[in-house]
């Protein structure tokens, strides 16, 4: 297992557009891309600082745990994320540890990753998500 880099911090929010209005007009930050991930029941939009990102999530649906997140919390940080050489390999490696996981196998993410959390409850309280890219597409 190799943990490259942090990936991004998530922000979860109702409504992205309004979101940005801070995120790029008080702070400059940029918007690299905005999509819909169909599979999150989600609309991202990611804005790099450095070589991470800041992501803002907003739900697509009432029902997605997104929207559950954001009923029962509110808006604000949600996960972070570290980008890792293979997900596979780490997911193995964490439950040989005895690592509790919501996503014993890769999930699609935005922009053709493949991702997986590790519940809080192993991670000190913090929801952490994996993510492996496609370096061949980038």
């Amino acid at each position: 297992m190799s943990v490259l880099r942090l990936d991004h911090i998530a922000i979860v929010v109702p409504q992205i557009q309004e979101a940005l209005s801070f995120w790029q007009e008080a702070l400059g930050l940029p918007l690299a891309h905005q999509e819909e991930v169909l599979e999150q029941e989600t609309v991202v939009a990611m804005m790099p600082v450095g070589e991470s990102e800041v992501e803002l999530v907003q739900p697509t649906t009432t029902t997605g745990g997104m929207a559950k997140f954001l009923a029962n919390r509110g808006a604000g940080l949600h996960h972070i994320c570290f980008e890792v050489d293979d997900i596979e390999s780490t997911l193995n490696e964490l439950k040989d540890k005895g690592i509790r996981l919501i996503n014993e196998e890769p999930v699609a993410g935005a922009g053709g990753t493949r991702v997986a959390f590790v519940h809080p409850k192993s991670a000190t309280g913090v929801l952490v998500e994996l993510v492996e890219r496609n370096h061949d597409d980038l």
